[in-house]
């Protein structure tokens, strides 16, 4: 369903709303108008409004049925459109490829059409034909796709055994204009919207320095006095682990003090290992060096 179907749906269900409630309001009203008594039955208008109020329960209900019917079928042609666009990038990655080849083969040229052919025909399952009738084709909704198509043609390998570059650089140049052309109105049916914290500079940077708050320090280094008290199966292996977290944290603390953000953080060294434990990293370090 396309936000135009959905919206003229939404408005249907407004309009009818507003005309209960009117009618609702202007039969509880109405008795004490004169003109309107005169005009209009207090009996009748008494019943309107018992009848309202009593199928008040099921009005809502079908409305909102309805509307969860709408909503459904909206999020079910999105998630459709978003697999279809998933296509059509990964068959202009497909085709980009293919042009970039130097000396591309039957078997490439082949697959780069058969995804180009496969996202045309994958669009019947998302939008019907521009203008068909029970008795007119219509026009395809995305032409661009067949331009594609009809460039990538012009590389068949069938039909030439060799292309230039400038050949595959001319199709490589029409493959992506009419994919930005695609793309400026493909994905205006997403109701896409702009992003909250927006990262528009083409120089950017983590503006954040390293560091954390004194409760997870004081929470880290709890943890790490409980696991130097316990006792370890691998002694030498959380000797490694140990000392090489310090030596990227050492790397890390001087980095900043040549860029001069110093972060301030307390980088402790872990304790050395036991010596069982530095005798057999040692060994195993030497049995590395002499392989």
């Amino acid at each position: 369903m396309t936000r135009k179907s959905l919206n003229r749906k939404l408005r249907l269900i407004y309009v009818l709303f507003a005309g209960v409630l009117a009618l609702a309001l202007a039969a509880k009203l109405g008795p004490h108008v004169p003109e309107a008594n005169r005009a209009f039955p207090l009996a009748l208008a008494n019943d309107i409004y018992e009848f309202l109020r009593d199928m008040a329960v099921l009005i809502i209900t079908v409305a909102a049925a309805y509307l969860a019917n709408v909503f459904q079928k909206r999020s079910a042609f999105v998630d459709s459109l978003r697999q279809e666009w998933r296509a059509i990038v990964q068959t202009k990655s497909a085709l980009i490829a293919f042009c970039e080849k130097q000396f591309p083969t039957t078997e490439d040229y082949l697959s780069a059409y058969r995804a180009i052919s496969e996202a045309i025909d994958n669009m019947r399952i998302v939008y019907r034909n521009v203008g068909e009738t029970d008795s007119l084709v219509g026009l395809y909704p995305y032409a661009p796709l067949h331009d594609m198509r009809r460039a990538l043609m012009t590389l068949d390998p069938r039909q030439t055994s060799k292309h230039a570059p400038p050949d595959r650089d001319l199709v490589k140049d029409a493959v992506l204009q009419t994919f930005y052309a695609l793309r400026e109105n493909f994905l205006d049916e997403l109701d896409l919207e702009e992003p909250t914290t927006p990262l528009t500079a083409s120089v950017s940077r983590r503006m954040k320095t390293s560091g954390t708050t004194n409760p997870a320090r004081r929470e880290q280094k709890q943890q790490i006095e409980a696991y130097e008290r316990a006792q370890s199966a691998r002694p030498d292996v959380d000797a490694l682990l140990s000392d090489l977290y310090y030596r990227e944290q050492a790397a890390d603390h001087a980095r900043a003090q040549t860029t001069g953000r110093v972060e301030g953080e307390h980088v402790r060294r872990p304790q050395a290992p036991p010596p069982v434990a530095e005798d057999a990293t040692r060994r195993a370090t030497g049995r590395k060096r002499s392989g």
